[in-house]
């Protein structure tokens, strides 16, 4: 365990040393916090992290998620609880280096390290739910998910049915598809969602480039 004050000595710490989890206590009007918490995010630090605030404000929270904390916890904590948070979220996480690695739908990019969207190069801003939907389209690359799915998709991250009523999945739809275009995200009557045609026309294009570079490779070592 290595314990610091400064933005400063936990870089050079995380630069000099390899840790497991990462404990970062920021308060309501701390702005190094953030700040080391965004870099950490930015450079692609895929440790996972777990931010302790004493801050009640929701709002101050939603923005630490999004900045990239994989969990947080509200002051005070019992010792017990966050060894055992810390525990869970290695668990989770020591295997995710695939699972973080971005996806690509045509021109439509996503982190799942970062929880970022981008479009032709350009960031666009989604919730945190919005994104949770997104993803799980992403990943299913073109396929029919069912609407019962991905509602177990926002019941899983969130934990609380009655906020999923109260913000039916339609809505998320709804704001994707006026953030990223009406054809981004299709209905199939009766069944569920998908992605749209461009990703899986790109996506079938490198698939057959991949196919056509494999072919060569091969022949020339035939040859």
């Amino acid at each position: 365990m290595h314990w610091v004050i400064s933005m400063l000595d936990a870089e050079l710490a995380l630069r000099s040393d390899r840790y497991d989890c990462v404990l970062l206590d920021i308060g309501a009007a701390d702005s190094q916090g953030e700040e080391l918490l965004r870099r950490m995010r930015r450079s692609s630090h895929e440790l996972p992290l777990i931010v302790v605030t004493g801050d009640r404000y929701v709002d101050h929270r939603i923005r630490l998620l999004d900045l990239g904390a994989d969990d947080l916890l509200i002051k005070p904590v019992h010792p017990g609880e966050l060894l055992a948070r810390a525990r869970a979220i290695v668990r989770c996480c020591s295997g995710r280096s695939r699972e973080d690695a971005a996806l690509e739908h045509g021109s439509l990019r996503a982190v799942p390290a970062s929880r970022t969207v981008s479009r032709h190069g350009c960031f666009v801003s989604v919730t945190p739910k919005e994104y949770w939907v997104l993803e799980a389209l992403m990943r299913g690359e073109g396929r029919v998910l069912s609407r019962r799915r991905l509602e177990d998709v926002l019941h899983g991250r969130n934990g609380d049915e009655r906020e999923i009523a109260s913000n039916p999945l339609e809505v998320h739809i709804h704001n994707l598809r006026r953030k990223f275009g009406s054809d981004l995200i299709q209905t199939v009557r009766g069944v569920g969602y998908r992605l749209g045609i461009e990703g899986q026309a790109a996506a079938a294009h490198r698939r057959a480039t991949d196919q056509r570079v494999s072919a060569r490779r091969r022949t020339v070592a035939d040859s």
